[in-house]
Order: structure tokens, then C-alpha cells, then sequence
């Protein structure tokens, strides 16, 4: 069964979710099987159908990964990057930016405990190419977000996350990553608390929209 959504209630309204994510209720592993029965219809280049998908229930391995997690937002979270420093001077989007901060830093202490972490990864060789890398990661991250979208619509909550990978290696040699093989994201799945989403605030289509030339 998926939710009574229209194709853009659907596309507006899945959000990066943290705090509502469930850390309790367990999550079927044939549901997050359909969902990744959607993402792969995805577009892939030249039809390579390179990814893999590491679905992570272990709950050792979970917390495994999560301590990596945890450990790198917090570095984040101190440092000139971190999402609650953005837009400091700015009235309005300090207050929000702060609000992703305390967000990030939740995640960051939970991410073990949440019941399925779902990780995308593309076959590329041993290194990734130095030249323009679209149409590399243009064969992942479609599919990565259609996995997204396909759990929102069975009533899941995910988030889009890629702290882990300043310890890619490390994480691929905990999960048994093959060589070759790159990670994407970090994706964590659950049930989700309250009722719904909104679409979120967004700079408007006239400021970042170009005709013809820039």
C-alpha cells in the first residue's frame, strides 16, 4: 500500500528526516525491497546498471557505522562549515539553519539505532575518474533518490546523508565493500512520527532562474 499522493505532493513533500524518524518500530525488510524495486528503474548510463545496495539491519553493524557517523558530525558540527553556522547574519534563515544544526547533531547520535541504513554504491574501478564525474555518479544518484521518494510514498523517512564517506574505506572494510566499488550516500530508513510533511522553504524561482545566458 502506498500513501494518497500526487506526483507532486509526493515530489514537495519528501523531506530530509531526523528527528521523526522511529528508532523503535522495526521496519519489514520486503518494504524496503520494493522501494529499491523502483530505484532501479532509474536511468543508468548506457543502461550499465552498475550500482549495488548495501542494506544494512545488523545491529552491531549499525551501531558500527553510527559511532563512524557520530564522530565525524561532531567534527563537522565544530567546524566553519557546519549547517548551523550558514547565513549567521542573516535574520531569517539563521534561526532555520540553527534548527539543521540541532537536527544533524540528533542524527548524529542516533544514526546506530535507526533500523535500516541503506547505502548506494556504483561500480568505478580502483579510482574515480580526475575528468568531469556526471555521468559516473548521474548512473547512482537518480536511483538513490527514487529509493528516497519510493519510501516516503509507504509511509518511510529517510535522510540523505554523506558525512561517512571522509572514512570511506573504513566503512567499506567493515561492510566488506569489494574494491572498485564507491559509496554514495548514507541513507537512513525508518517509520516516522506525526502525520505528514510540508514542502519547505526555498529561495524563490526568480532568483536562481536563467534564460539563454547566465
Amino acid at each position: 500500500m502506498t500513501l494518497d499522493l500526487t506526483p507532486d505532493e509526493l515530489l514537495t513533500t519528501t523531506r530530509t528526516v531526523r528527528k521523526r524518524l522511529d528508532l523503535t518500530r522495526p521496519v519489514p525488510i520486503e518494504l524496503v525491497r520494493e522501494c529499491l524495486e523502483v530505484a532501479l528503474q532509474a536511468p543508468s548510463g548506457s543502461n550499465r546498471q552498475g550500482w549495488q545496495w548495501l542494506v544494512i539491519t545488523d545491529p552491531e553493524l549499525r551501531a558500527a557505522v553510527g559511532r563512524i557517523y557520530g564522530e565525524l558530525t561532531e567534527e563537522y558540527l565544530n567546524s566553519r562549515h557546519s549547517a548551523a553556522a550558514l547565513f549567521a547574519d542573516d535574520p531569517n534563515r539563521a534561526p532555520v539553519q540553527q534548527r539543521v544544526g540541532g537536527s544533524v547533531a540528533w542524527l548524529g547520535e542516533h544514526m546506530g539505532e535507526v533500523p535500516v541504513l541503506v547505502i548506494p554504491c556504483i561500480k568505478a574501478g580502483k579510482t574515480l575518474p580526475p575528468d568531469n564525474q556526471a555521468g559516473l555518479w548521474g548512473s547512482l544518484l537518480p536511483a538513490a533518490w527514487s529509493y528516497c521518494l519510493a519510501a516516503r510514498a509507504r509511509g518511510l523517512g529517510t535522510a540523505w546523508t554523506t558525512l561517512h564517506l571522509q572514512r570511506e574505506a573504513e566503512v567499506a572494510d567493515l561492510l566488506g565493500v569489494p574494491a572498485g566499488f564507491h559509496q554514495a550516500a548514507l541513507i537512513p530508513t525508518a517509520y516516522y512520527t506525526g502525520e505528514t510533511f510540508k514542502p519547505a522553504p526555498r529561495e524563490p524561482l526568480n532568483n536562481v532562474i536563467h534564460f539563454d545566458r547566465w
